[in-house]
Protein backbone atom coordinates (compact mmCIF):
# COMPACT_ATOMS: atom_id res chain seq x y z
CA UNK A 1 0.00 0.00 0.00
CA UNK A 2 1.07 3.93 -1.18
CA UNK A 3 1.68 5.58 2.52
CA UNK A 4 -0.53 8.76 1.32
CA UNK A 5 0.66 10.33 4.79
CA UNK A 6 3.88 10.58 2.94
CA UNK A 7 5.10 14.27 2.39
CA UNK A 8 7.60 15.23 -0.93
CA UNK A 9 11.00 15.64 -0.25
CA UNK A 10 12.68 18.73 -0.57
CA UNK A 11 16.83 18.87 -1.51
CA UNK A 12 18.99 22.41 -1.24
CA UNK A 13 22.39 23.65 -0.07
CA UNK A 14 24.39 26.92 -0.28
CA UNK A 15 28.22 26.76 -1.37
CA UNK A 16 30.53 27.76 1.64
CA UNK A 17 32.17 30.83 0.26
CA UNK A 18 31.90 33.20 2.42
CA UNK A 19 29.28 34.93 5.07
CA UNK A 20 25.78 34.55 3.35
CA UNK A 21 24.07 38.03 3.01
CA UNK A 22 20.68 39.73 2.70
CA UNK A 23 20.04 37.75 -0.94
CA UNK A 24 20.99 34.51 0.27
CA UNK A 25 18.49 35.15 3.33
CA UNK A 26 15.19 36.50 1.34
CA UNK A 27 16.06 34.23 -1.81
CA UNK A 28 16.48 30.81 0.19
CA UNK A 29 16.79 30.76 3.21
CA UNK A 30 13.26 32.18 4.81
CA UNK A 31 12.04 29.74 1.97
CA UNK A 32 14.00 26.78 3.50
CA UNK A 33 12.64 27.59 6.76
CA UNK A 34 8.80 27.85 5.42
CA UNK A 35 9.40 24.87 3.76
CA UNK A 36 10.32 22.23 6.90
CA UNK A 37 6.35 22.40 7.93
CA UNK A 38 5.43 20.99 4.39
CA UNK A 39 8.19 18.34 3.34
CA UNK A 40 11.04 16.02 4.46
CA UNK A 41 13.72 18.55 3.97
CA UNK A 42 17.25 17.90 3.47
CA UNK A 43 19.66 21.08 3.31
CA UNK A 44 23.76 20.91 2.97
CA UNK A 45 26.83 22.92 3.06
CA UNK A 46 28.00 22.44 -0.55
CA UNK A 47 31.46 22.11 0.63
CA UNK A 48 32.56 19.61 -2.33
CA UNK A 49 30.99 22.18 -4.53
CA UNK A 50 32.94 24.62 -3.18
CA UNK A 51 36.54 22.65 -4.09
CA UNK A 52 35.98 24.39 -7.69
CA UNK A 53 37.39 27.53 -6.56
CA UNK A 54 40.05 25.45 -4.54
CA UNK A 55 39.74 26.73 -0.33
CA UNK A 56 42.86 25.94 1.72
CA UNK A 57 42.68 23.25 4.07
CA UNK A 58 42.82 25.95 6.77
CA UNK A 59 39.24 27.14 5.47
CA UNK A 60 37.87 24.85 3.80
CA UNK A 61 36.23 23.45 7.31
CA UNK A 62 35.66 26.86 8.69
CA UNK A 63 34.04 28.27 5.93
CA UNK A 64 31.48 25.38 6.03
CA UNK A 65 30.89 25.32 9.59
CA UNK A 66 29.87 28.96 9.28
CA UNK A 67 27.09 28.53 6.75
CA UNK A 68 25.80 25.71 9.45
CA UNK A 69 25.98 28.32 11.81
CA UNK A 70 24.00 30.40 9.55
CA UNK A 71 21.34 27.82 8.73
CA UNK A 72 20.16 27.34 12.43
CA UNK A 73 20.45 31.41 12.92
CA UNK A 74 17.81 31.73 10.56
CA UNK A 75 15.34 28.90 11.55
CA UNK A 76 16.47 25.89 10.02
CA UNK A 77 15.51 22.97 12.88
CA UNK A 78 17.51 19.21 13.42
CA UNK A 79 14.72 18.50 14.89
CA UNK A 80 12.43 18.86 11.58
CA UNK A 81 15.11 19.07 8.71
CA UNK A 82 17.99 16.89 7.71
CA UNK A 83 21.28 19.27 7.93
CA UNK A 84 24.85 17.95 7.09
CA UNK A 85 27.35 18.84 5.25
CA UNK A 86 27.98 17.50 1.36
CA UNK A 87 31.31 15.72 2.70
CA UNK A 88 29.98 13.80 4.97
CA UNK A 89 28.33 11.53 1.83
CA UNK A 90 31.07 9.44 -0.01
CA UNK A 91 27.87 7.98 -1.40
CA UNK A 92 27.03 11.36 -3.24
CA UNK A 93 30.20 10.90 -4.85
CA UNK A 94 29.59 7.35 -6.09
CA UNK A 95 26.07 8.71 -7.76
CA UNK A 96 28.29 11.56 -9.35
CA UNK A 97 30.71 9.18 -10.98
CA UNK A 98 27.57 6.94 -12.30
CA UNK A 99 26.21 9.91 -13.62
CA UNK A 100 29.67 11.17 -15.27
CA UNK A 101 29.23 8.04 -17.10
CA UNK A 102 25.87 8.58 -18.76
CA UNK A 103 26.95 12.70 -19.06
CA UNK A 104 28.26 13.90 -22.19
CA UNK A 105 30.66 16.94 -23.52
CA UNK A 106 28.67 18.75 -25.57
CA UNK A 107 25.57 19.18 -22.91
CA UNK A 108 27.65 20.14 -20.01
CA UNK A 109 29.87 22.72 -22.57
CA UNK A 110 26.21 24.33 -23.39
CA UNK A 111 25.70 25.10 -20.15
CA UNK A 112 25.32 28.76 -19.75
CA UNK A 113 26.95 28.97 -15.59
CA UNK A 114 29.67 26.60 -17.32
CA UNK A 115 30.42 29.38 -20.37
CA UNK A 116 29.84 31.87 -17.87
CA UNK A 117 32.42 30.55 -15.18
CA UNK A 118 35.14 29.77 -18.42
CA UNK A 119 34.63 33.79 -19.81
CA UNK A 120 35.18 35.17 -16.40
CA UNK A 121 38.16 32.98 -15.15
CA UNK A 122 39.87 31.58 -18.31
CA UNK A 123 42.92 29.61 -16.35
CA UNK A 124 40.46 27.72 -13.97
CA UNK A 125 38.24 25.87 -16.06
CA UNK A 126 38.29 22.76 -14.31
CA UNK A 127 36.85 19.34 -14.59
CA UNK A 128 33.97 20.22 -11.09
CA UNK A 129 32.82 23.41 -12.65
CA UNK A 130 32.45 21.29 -16.33
CA UNK A 131 30.52 18.34 -14.36
CA UNK A 132 29.23 20.48 -11.60
CA UNK A 133 25.40 19.84 -13.09
CA UNK A 134 26.47 16.02 -12.43
CA UNK A 135 27.45 16.71 -9.17
CA UNK A 136 24.03 18.92 -8.42
CA UNK A 137 21.88 15.60 -9.42
CA UNK A 138 24.02 13.33 -7.41
CA UNK A 139 22.94 16.15 -4.32
CA UNK A 140 18.94 15.89 -5.60
CA UNK A 141 18.82 12.32 -6.15
CA UNK A 142 20.96 10.99 -3.55
CA UNK A 143 17.82 11.13 -1.61
CA UNK A 144 14.80 11.00 -4.19
CA UNK A 145 13.91 14.67 -3.72
CA UNK A 146 10.74 15.11 -5.52
CA UNK A 147 11.26 19.29 -4.92
CA UNK A 148 14.53 21.63 -5.39
CA UNK A 149 14.00 25.68 -4.50
CA UNK A 150 15.82 26.90 -7.02
CA UNK A 151 16.11 30.46 -8.30
CA UNK A 152 16.55 31.51 -12.52
CA UNK A 153 20.03 30.69 -12.72
CA UNK A 154 19.76 27.16 -11.48
CA UNK A 155 16.74 26.54 -13.80
CA UNK A 156 18.94 24.83 -16.06
CA UNK A 157 20.46 22.75 -13.58
CA UNK A 158 17.82 21.35 -12.84
CA UNK A 159 16.49 20.19 -15.85
CA UNK A 160 19.81 18.20 -16.60
CA UNK A 161 18.94 16.63 -12.90
CA UNK A 162 15.79 15.18 -15.01
CA UNK A 163 17.86 14.51 -17.78
CA UNK A 164 19.99 12.58 -15.94
CA UNK A 165 17.41 10.57 -14.26
CA UNK A 166 15.47 9.73 -16.57
CA UNK A 167 18.83 8.87 -18.63
CA UNK A 168 19.64 6.16 -15.66
CA UNK A 169 15.77 4.78 -15.68
CA UNK A 170 16.12 4.19 -19.39
CA UNK A 171 19.38 2.83 -19.14
CA UNK A 172 18.62 0.32 -16.60
CA UNK A 173 14.89 -0.70 -16.89
CA UNK A 174 13.96 0.78 -13.74
CA UNK A 175 12.36 3.89 -12.37
CA UNK A 176 14.87 3.94 -9.92
CA UNK A 177 14.35 8.08 -9.71
CA UNK A 178 12.22 10.71 -9.46
CA UNK A 179 12.34 13.73 -12.04
CA UNK A 180 12.24 16.57 -9.89
CA UNK A 181 10.56 19.90 -9.95
CA UNK A 182 11.23 23.08 -8.87
CA UNK A 183 9.19 24.41 -6.11
CA UNK A 184 8.40 27.86 -4.78
CA UNK A 185 8.01 30.01 -2.88
CA UNK A 186 5.14 30.19 -0.08
CA UNK A 187 5.09 33.93 -0.94
CA UNK A 188 6.51 36.41 -3.04
CA UNK A 189 10.00 36.39 -3.97
CA UNK A 190 11.82 39.60 -2.95
CA UNK A 191 14.56 40.90 -4.74
CA UNK A 192 17.89 41.88 -3.49
CA UNK A 193 19.60 43.99 -5.34
CA UNK A 194 23.23 45.05 -4.86
CA UNK A 195 23.94 48.77 -3.50
CA UNK A 196 25.82 49.95 -5.81
CA UNK A 197 22.90 50.29 -7.81
CA UNK A 198 23.15 47.61 -10.38
CA UNK A 199 22.76 43.76 -10.33
CA UNK A 200 21.90 41.66 -7.17
CA UNK A 201 22.90 41.74 -3.65
CA UNK A 202 25.81 38.50 -4.02
CA UNK A 203 29.52 38.54 -2.94
CA UNK A 204 30.55 38.63 -6.81
CA UNK A 205 29.38 42.97 -6.00
CA UNK A 206 31.94 43.39 -3.55
CA UNK A 207 31.99 43.49 0.44
CA UNK A 208 30.39 47.41 0.42
CA UNK A 209 27.72 46.66 -2.18
CA UNK A 210 26.13 44.00 -0.21
CA UNK A 211 24.81 43.43 3.67
CA UNK A 212 26.04 40.54 5.59
CA UNK A 213 24.34 38.75 8.06
CA UNK A 214 27.26 39.15 9.96
CA UNK A 215 27.48 42.91 9.76
CA UNK A 216 27.48 45.19 12.81
CA UNK A 217 25.29 48.10 12.72
CA UNK A 218 28.06 50.41 12.30
CA UNK A 219 28.98 48.89 9.45
CA UNK A 220 25.20 48.33 7.80
CA UNK A 221 25.17 52.15 8.08
CA UNK A 222 27.99 53.27 6.48
CA UNK A 223 27.00 50.95 3.65
CA UNK A 224 23.67 52.16 3.19
CA UNK A 225 24.53 55.57 3.20
CA UNK A 226 27.17 55.03 0.54
CA UNK A 227 24.28 53.44 -1.54
CA UNK A 228 24.44 54.89 -4.96
CA UNK A 229 21.56 56.83 -5.73
CA UNK A 230 21.05 60.55 -8.61
CA UNK A 231 20.04 64.02 -8.06
CA UNK A 232 16.61 63.62 -7.79
CA UNK A 233 12.94 63.43 -9.54
CA UNK A 234 12.73 66.32 -11.78
CA UNK A 235 9.04 65.81 -12.78
CA UNK A 236 6.05 64.53 -10.67
CA UNK A 237 5.12 60.51 -10.88
CA UNK A 238 8.51 60.13 -12.90
CA UNK A 239 9.22 56.28 -13.63
CA UNK A 240 12.21 55.44 -11.00
CA UNK A 241 15.70 54.79 -12.42
CA UNK A 242 17.66 51.72 -11.52
CA UNK A 243 19.55 52.47 -8.43
CA UNK A 244 16.44 54.36 -6.93
CA UNK A 245 14.51 51.44 -7.51
CA UNK A 246 16.75 49.15 -5.84
CA UNK A 247 16.89 51.15 -2.52
CA UNK A 248 13.23 51.02 -2.77
CA UNK A 249 13.16 47.70 -2.70
CA UNK A 250 15.31 47.38 0.39
CA UNK A 251 13.08 49.19 1.61
CA UNK A 252 10.51 47.31 1.08
CA UNK A 253 12.22 43.97 2.11
CA UNK A 254 12.87 45.33 5.82
CA UNK A 255 10.54 48.06 6.59
CA UNK A 256 6.69 48.79 6.95
CA UNK A 257 4.49 49.53 4.10
CA UNK A 258 3.55 52.78 5.36
CA UNK A 259 7.08 54.20 5.55
CA UNK A 260 7.72 52.69 1.54
CA UNK A 261 4.63 54.82 0.91
CA UNK A 262 5.75 57.82 2.60
CA UNK A 263 8.71 57.94 0.41
CA UNK A 264 7.20 57.01 -2.36
CA UNK A 265 5.08 59.82 -2.27
CA UNK A 266 7.68 62.15 -1.59
CA UNK A 267 9.67 60.47 -4.33
CA UNK A 268 6.25 61.02 -7.17
CA UNK A 269 6.07 64.85 -5.60
CA UNK A 270 9.67 65.78 -6.16
CA UNK A 271 10.50 66.18 -2.50
CA UNK A 272 12.38 63.49 -1.09
CA UNK A 273 15.48 63.71 0.25
CA UNK A 274 17.60 60.97 -0.38
CA UNK A 275 19.64 61.51 2.98
CA UNK A 276 16.61 60.96 4.99
CA UNK A 277 15.60 57.99 3.25
CA UNK A 278 19.15 56.10 3.49
CA UNK A 279 18.74 57.13 7.36
CA UNK A 280 15.56 55.07 7.47
CA UNK A 281 16.71 52.32 5.55
CA UNK A 282 19.84 51.72 7.63
CA UNK A 283 17.75 52.36 11.00
CA UNK A 284 15.21 49.68 9.48
CA UNK A 285 17.84 47.53 8.20
CA UNK A 286 19.94 46.93 11.57
CA UNK A 287 16.69 46.59 13.20
CA UNK A 288 16.47 43.11 11.04
CA UNK A 289 19.87 41.88 10.52
CA UNK A 290 20.66 42.62 14.15
CA UNK A 291 18.73 39.83 16.07
CA UNK A 292 20.11 37.27 12.96
CA UNK A 293 23.71 38.51 13.85
CA UNK A 294 22.96 37.74 18.02
CA UNK A 295 22.13 34.63 16.87
CA UNK A 296 24.84 33.76 14.68
CA UNK A 297 26.81 34.20 18.13
CA UNK A 298 25.26 32.50 20.14
CA UNK A 299 24.79 29.16 17.92
CA UNK A 300 28.64 29.25 17.12
CA UNK A 301 29.62 29.61 20.18
CA UNK A 302 27.87 26.40 21.62
CA UNK A 303 30.80 23.83 19.72
CA UNK A 304 29.36 21.00 21.64
CA UNK A 305 26.11 21.47 20.04
CA UNK A 306 27.77 21.95 16.82
CA UNK A 307 29.31 18.89 16.73
CA UNK A 308 26.17 17.25 18.16
CA UNK A 309 24.02 18.48 15.06
CA UNK A 310 26.56 17.59 12.85
CA UNK A 311 26.64 13.91 13.53
CA UNK A 312 23.27 13.64 13.68
CA UNK A 313 22.34 14.77 10.23
CA UNK A 314 25.25 12.90 9.19
CA UNK A 315 23.52 10.03 10.25
CA UNK A 316 20.78 10.56 9.07
CA UNK A 317 21.66 11.86 5.75
CA UNK A 318 23.39 8.57 5.30
CA UNK A 319 20.63 6.10 5.86
CA UNK A 320 18.76 7.88 3.21
CA UNK A 321 22.02 7.80 1.06
CA UNK A 322 22.75 4.28 1.66
CA UNK A 323 18.96 3.30 0.62
CA UNK A 324 19.50 4.81 -2.76
CA UNK A 325 23.02 3.66 -3.25
CA UNK A 326 22.38 -0.08 -2.51
CA UNK A 327 19.54 0.46 -5.05
CA UNK A 328 21.16 2.47 -7.78
CA UNK A 329 24.53 -0.91 -7.59
CA UNK A 330 21.82 -3.75 -7.93
CA UNK A 331 20.68 -1.87 -10.53
CA UNK A 332 23.55 -1.60 -12.60
CA UNK A 333 25.07 -5.25 -12.16
CA UNK A 334 26.91 -4.62 -9.19
CA UNK A 335 26.28 -7.08 -6.09
CA UNK A 336 26.17 -5.24 -3.04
Amino acid sequence: MTDTNKREIVCSGIRPTGNLHLGNYFGALRNFVKMQDEYDCFFFVADYHSLTTHPTPDNLYQNARQILVQYLAAGLDPERSTIYFQSDLPQTVELYLFFNMNAYLGELERVTSFKDKVRQNPNNVNAGLLTYPTLMAADILIHKATRVPVGKDQEQHLEMTRTYAQRFNSMYGSEVFPLPQAVGSSGNLVKIPALNGSGKMGKSEGEASTIFLTDEPSVIRKKIMKAKSDSGPTEMNQKKPEEIENLFSLLKAVSKPETVEYFDDLYNRCQIRYGDLKKQLAEDMVAFVEPLRQRILEVGSDEEGLRRIIDRGKEKARASADRTIHEVRHVIGYRN
